[in-house]
């Protein structure tokens, strides 16, 4: 009888050895999976931003979807500032300025328009994929825009571009996306990456930065 307990003791905690070694294993397999989908996810959303700003400086306003934000970086062209020579030391010392030395040809300074796109996002740049969540191309981002009055008074376009834990980490272990989004809950904070906000003035931060 002895024996038969002893041998079920070993295998009780030869079990609750194997439970913890998985648990920890699932927790790492996690965070890992996070961290690698977030950073890619982070630059995609870093560059919905810059055409969002982009396309703000030209149509004063944001772009309330995709399909206009590609067709402004596909089809609209934008200033280019292109120089040539800099000033030196001795000639910024001298009180010379820029428009001084480009009047006397010492240097050159010309605007050229050149495709949004390529200003913007470099000319490689896949614009269709602009939208998609990296890593799940069938998902797309949410995206919204909205003008919200400043505490002086002004009244400000913002945008928001986000994306849901459940969209990118849906297939991973649900207790800790469960855990996960309970903690950011509570902590009153997106469940996701986000850029910009529809609710606040936020400068269009992303909320992993």
């Amino acid at each position: 009888m002895k024996n038969v307990l002893r041998i079920l003791l070993v295998v009780a905690i030869v079990a609750l050895v194997y439970m913890c070694v998985q648990s920890v294993m699932s927790n790492i397999n996690f965070e890992k999976q996070q961290k690698i989908r977030e950073y890619a996810i982070a630059s995609r959303l870093a560059d919905v931003r810059d055409a969002q700003i982009g396309y703000r400086n030209m149509y004063g306003h944001y772009a309330a979807s995709f399909a206009d934000l590609q067709k402004f970086l596909n089809e609209d062209k934008i200033p280019f500032l292109v120089k040539e020579g800099e000033l030196t030391d001795d000639q910024l010392k001298a009180g010379m300025t820029e428009k001084e030395a480009v009047a006397k040809g010492i240097i050159k300074r010309d605007t050229t328009w050149i495709l949004a796109k390529d200003t913007l996002l470099g000319p490689n740049y896949d614009v269709a994929s602009i939208g998609k969540v990296p890593g799940f191309e069938n998902q797309t981002f949410s995206l919204d825009t909205a003008t919200l009055t400043s505490p002086s008074g002004y009244t400000v376009p913002v945008f928001e571009a986000a994306v849901l834990y459940d969209v990118y980490l849906g297939d991973l272990d649900k207790q800790l996306l469960i855990n996960l989004k309970d903690e950011k809950t509570k902590l009153n904070r997106y469940n996701g990456l986000r850029v910009g906000s529809v609710t606040e003035i936020n400068n269009n931060a992303g909320n992993w930065e």
